[in-house]
């Protein structure tokens, strides 16, 4: 025997409301905007029955305000703005869609959508520029900062501990070798060859330290070429 589908039943308030736009954007000094229009889409298999409500209703005029929308169909909402005093400007307020099943009472679903009366077109590209440049002036200085303390190292030179060992080892090899008799330095400082071979080791890795802080690749290899000649 051939059992009839059953219609899983919905859950109140869960079922997405598809609306465009999410915002409605009034400007005083364009009359062409005091006219708004929503679009409800239905993409069901079952036809919806809507109503708009508003927080404001006084300021605005709304055709068509409840109604119904065929399964798989659209719907257009008009809504008009009269009162456009300056009182309004950048006063947000609020419509809601609520949809439910021919059938039934409960809403199954809503959404609200924002409404803003602002003083005019123009100064909103205006000010809509300017964050733009804020925003682009803000990127710039950020990957500045970012960049900044690489330059720095690149170009900072040695550093103290670096000069000072260079200059340690510099002495050392100034020094007289051990067994040189004709030498007027005192014979503890007379340095073996071993010793100054570990000086002139570590002098070796000072310059290249150096040069690899002022000049990068070019200077260690400015340095290889000057110890094969």
């Amino acid at each position: 025997m051939h059992q009839q589908k059953r219609q899983p039943e919905l859950v109140e308030g869960n079922l997405p409301v598809f609306v465009f736009p999410t915002e409605l954007i009034f400007y005083a000094d364009d009359q062409s905007t005091h006219k708004q229009v929503l679009t409800l889409y239905n993409p069901y298999e079952f036809a919806l029955k809507f109503k708009v409500l508003c927080t404001t209703p006084n300021k605005y005029v709304v055709v068509d305000a409840a109604g119904a929308v065929k399964p798989q169909c659209c719907m257009d909402i008009v809504i008009r703005h009269r009162d456009v005093r300056s009182c309004h400007y950048g006063v947000i307020d609020k419509f809601r869609l609520q949809v439910s099943e021919q059938s039934q009472r409960k809403a199954l679903g809503r959404k609200e959508v924002v409404a803003t009366l602002l003083p005019s077109a123009k100064e909103q590209q205006k000010e809509e520029e300017e964050k733009r440049i804020k925003e682009h002036l803000t990127e710039s200085l950020f990957f500045e900062q970012s960049f900044q303390p690489e330059n720095r190292t690149v170009s900072s030179g040695p550093s103290l501990l670096t000069v000072f060992l260079a200059v340690v080892c510099i002495t050392a090899l100034m020094l007289p070798t051990l067994g040189d008799v004709e030498s007027l330095v005192p014979l503890y400082l007379h340095l073996s060859v071993n010793q100054k071979l570990v000086a002139a080791y570590i002098l070796g890795c000072c310059c290249c330290t150096w040069a690899l802080s002022t000049c990068g690749k070019r200077g260690l290899l400015f340095i290889a070429v000057c110890g094969l000649l």
